[in-house]
């Protein structure tokens, strides 16, 4: 009885001990956590390519922040994450905090998006110029067209207010909701509003709204004079993307300032490899460079 109660609370001792904690894999290309800041337009498809990487890698952590381009950027700029993935490249203001630690910033390209100008079924129209689009942004003219977009801060709307060359909207025919959801509701029930959204948003199953998306059609458009696009009306389609004559293109960029070589640098450059650019492709989106295909031609034997 004396050694049963010695070993008891050996045994209660080892039961409550904790265990010990599973080790982090060392922070190399492959393998590894990273934070990144990712432009909610473009989550779907890095959604795709984390996922791939991961089975290819699976001792690598992917903690994701998304948010619109607004939202996101600051957080870059004052060093709290250091990958980011934005459809646009960092000017050369942002730059100088980084550069005065002597922290390189490398910039790499991955993937063309489109942004498509989305109608409800309702609407008779089926095509828009670019120089449409513009006036209405700029509030010349007397269209009855109304432009809407995902939410004020986005990198959608930036870059429509840059190419229009506006600094403020207009108080009329251009308004804001809150996500890219809303815009596709919104343009399904009311006639004479033209929603823009991101291609990949369009493009992706989507259940939230699965009933909408039979409720609308997408526009094609036709470029200002003198530029790619400007002969015909085209759609974003992937081909149209790629050959690059479709006229409201923007490219997806994944900026690194990680200063070493560590899992941001390693999945960098993956997204740019022939598997990374192939499931660009597949999500339909224009890849950086097109992949090459071999043919394997089989000859038949001759009796």
């Amino acid at each position: 009885m004396k050694r049963l109660l010695f070993i008891l609370p050996l045994f209660l001792f080892a039961a409550c001990k904790p265990k010990p904690k599973a080790e982090v894999a060392a922070d190399t290309r492959t393998s590894g956590q990273v934070r990144m800041l990712v432009d909610e337009s473009f989550s779907n498809v890095l959604a795709d390519q984390i996922e791939i990487f991961k089975l290819d890698y699976p001792d690598t952590k992917f903690e994701l922040i998304q948010g619109n381009e607004n939202k996101i950027l600051p957080t870059f700029l004052n060093d709290s994450v250091r990958v980011a993935i934005l459809s646009r490249m960092l000017t050369p203001e942002e730059e100088q905090a980084y550069k005065k630690r002597s922290i390189p910033i490398f910039t790499t390209r991955f993937a063309i998006d489109g942004i498509a100008m989305i109608t409800g079924n309702s609407n008779p129209d089926s095509t828009i110029t670019a120089d449409e689009v513009v006036s209405i942004l700029k509030a010349e003219g007397k269209s009855q067209k109304k432009l809407v977009f995902d939410n004020p801060y986005s990198s959608t709307l930036r870059y429509f207010m840059v190419l229009a060359g506006i600094k403020v909207l207009p108080k009329d025919g251009v308004y804001t909701l809150q996500n890219n959801n809303d815009v596709i509701k919104y343009v399904a029930e009311h006639k004479d509003y033209i929603g823009v959204v991101g291609v990949n948003w369009l493009i992706q199953d989507n259940r939230d709204v699965a009933n909408f998306t039979s409720e609308i059609k997408v526009l094609a458009v036709k470029n200002t004079k003198g530029k790619p696009g400007d002969d015909a009306f085209y759609k974003p389609s992937q081909k149209n993307l790629i050959d690059g004559i479709y006229p409201f293109l923007r490219n997806v960029y994944i900026i690194n300032a990680e200063g070493k070589n560590g899992l941001g640098t390693g999945f960098a450059t993956w997204l740019v490899s022939q598997r990374g650019q192939l499931i660009v492709l597949k999500s339909g989106l224009g890849p950086n460079k097109m992949v090459p295909r071999d043919l394997n031609i089989r000859t038949k034997n001759k009796n």
